[in-house]
């Protein structure tokens, strides 16, 4: 009872915490992005500075193993036009064990081709260092299941991983539907097969014209879709057979202070996947903070 209420603390105080910073006055502005896993065309603007705060509630099912938060910070800057580089920080906290850091991930984003096409294509390429015990799942590749998720957290961060990852992101804008496909590659720098998986979202805001007033509740302030996800096995075994798969909605409210609020309710769709994966989110975007930063050290 004492690991449980410790995890239910903890929830709460993230949650009051990411409620608070959404109500606070602010002279940043929201990204735009409206899913967790799956990558739009969608690049940061150049010299914006994106900061994130997120966690997901892991609930692998009866029997399945402990009840566990997944947390990770993300500072996305617009390098250039075509170039976005993001910066994680992953942390978690499992019931009945303990809190730890997990490591960092390193991530890029190009687009190659000018414009708005038919399907905008964009180039991701990322570094992880982390351990075992990591559990934000980002992405599920490979066959990981939710057996991956029962080690204790001793075991898992004993074992560390440098790992690349890359993916092709394709996505198309029709009339306010944005649909954007993700194929996964990802290589453990140890000798290891690549591994893959993919993800799919489908999204639109609620309403495609602005109000004339300021408000809160407006329909435009609100976006939602759907996403799933899961693994495609490795080089030598690759296909859905012995993979998990996840159906997840996801809503994003785009406050008046300058804050985005995003959430998703994720459920396994076989026996490999956790139960559920409820994740939810805040962000903040700082316009031109390159030229902040030239004014500060001037």
């Amino acid at each position: 009872m004492s690991g449980t209420r410790r995890i239910t603390g903890r929830l709460a105080l993230g949650s009051i915490t990411l409620m608070i910073a959404g109500l606070i006055p602010s002279l940043l502005k929201a990204g735009d992005e409206p899913y967790f896993v799956t990558y739009d065309d969608q690049l940061e603007e150049q010299g914006n500075l994106e900061i994130s705060l997120n966690a997901m509630l892991g609930l692998p099912g009866k029997g399945k193993g402990p009840v566990f938060m997944g947390s990770w910070v993300e500072f996305e800057y617009g390098a250039k036009g075509w170039w976005t580089t993001e910066f994680y920080l992953d942390g978690q906290s499992t019931r009945g064990d303990s809190t730890i850091f997990t490591g960092f991930r390193w991530e890029n984003r190009f687009r190659p081709l000018a414009g708005q096409h038919w399907i905008n294509a964009v180039i991701y390429v990322e570094y992880e260092s982390l351990n075992g015990a990591d559990k934000i799942l980002k992405e599920i590749v490979n066959h990981d299941g939710v057996e991956d998720l029962a080690a204790s957290n001793a075991e898992g961060r004993s074992e560390h991983k440098h790992e690349v990852e890359g993916k092709l992101i394709l996505s198309s804008n029709y009339r306010g539907w944005n649909i954007s496909e993700n194929l996964i590659g990802e290589k453990n720098l140890a000798n290891e097969p690549w591994e893959f998986g993919y993800a799919v979202g489908v999204g639109r805001p609620l309403a495609l014209a602005a109000s004339p007033r300021l408000c809160t509740f407006c329909r435009e302030n609100w976006r939602a879709g759907v996403e799933v996800y899961g693994g495609l096995g490795t080089w030598h075994e690759f296909g859905f057979a012995g993979t998990a798969h996840y159906l997840a909605p996801v809503v994003a409210w785009d406050l008046p202070t300058g804050a985005t609020l995003r959430f998703s309710p994720g459920f396994g769709l076989n026996k490999n996947s956790a139960r559920a994966l409820i994740r939810f989110g805040i962000s903040y975007e700082i316009p031109r903070f390159d030229r902040r930063i030239r004014k500060w050290l001037r």
